[in-house]
């Protein structure tokens, strides 16, 4: 009768110390007391990885590539970014942009970062501000040296509830000879109509363009 009084207490220390451990365990794990973190549904953002290559810590709402330093027209693009309302401003996200340079190639320079030579060295981040706002200062790309395509800047976008970025369409410009019917046609709108009206102040081409986070966007989850 000892026996198994005593067969019956150790079997119950071994039982809470297991689960004991066990609540230890769970308890230390990372915990997610923030706003939900949305996932995209079969979003495909080819070389959207290329926009966290040495992203800054810290990212204004404003951004001077190595362009607006070197021979070229110099360009100012200036806006705000939405929600998916189109009414409120949306605070925090990262917009990622890259383009060529004045002979049409994503040209490396000296001090590219490692690893995203593709996208050249004209490249940049900006973070909108509190009211939506950002302004990236850079020159005007030139179009790819065979001359069948417009000359574009390209803009990929992070939210910050994102777990994953995705690109938008691509900025171009209105009084590009090189933007057909045709061209126009194939762009889908993607934060809103990609095309740039310029106007010029003093020697500078400044353009306003708003972007409307999830618009035309493919697997854009629901807002809550």
């Amino acid at each position: 009768m000892r026996y198994w009084s005593i067969l019956s207490i150790f079997l119950f220390l071994i039982f809470f110390s297991c689960h004991a451990q066990q609540n230890h365990h769970t308890s230390s794990l990372p915990q997610n007391n923030s706003a939900e973190t949305r996932s995209m549904k079969s979003q495909s953002c080819e070389n959207c990885e290329l926009m966290f290559v040495n992203m800054p810590t810290n990212i204004s709402s404003i951004d001077t590539s190595d362009g607006w330093f070197e021979p070229g027209q110099k360009l100012v693009v200036k806006g705000k970014i939405f929600h998916a309302d189109g009414l409120s401003p949306a605070a925090g996200v990262i917009v990622y942009y890259y383009h060529t340079d004045q002979k049409g190639y994503y040209a490396p320079g000296n001090k590219t970062d490692a690893g995203s030579e593709k996208h050249g060295r004209l490249r940049g981040w900006v973070k909108s501000g509190s009211d939506g706002s950002y302004t990236i200062y850079t020159n005007r790309p030139a179009q790819y040296p065979e001359n069948k395509f417009e000359a574009h800047i390209h803009v990929i976008v992070k939210e910050p509830d994102m777990d994953s970025p995705y690109w938008i369409d691509e900025w171009v410009f209105m009084d590009d000879p090189l933007l057909t019917p045709a061209n126009k046609s194939r762009m889908e709108n993607r934060g809103g109509s990609g095309i740039l009206e310029i106007k010029y102040e003093d020697d500078l081409q400044v353009t306003h363009h708003n972007i409307i986070l999830g618009l035309n966007i493919p697997g854009y989850p629901a807002s809550k």
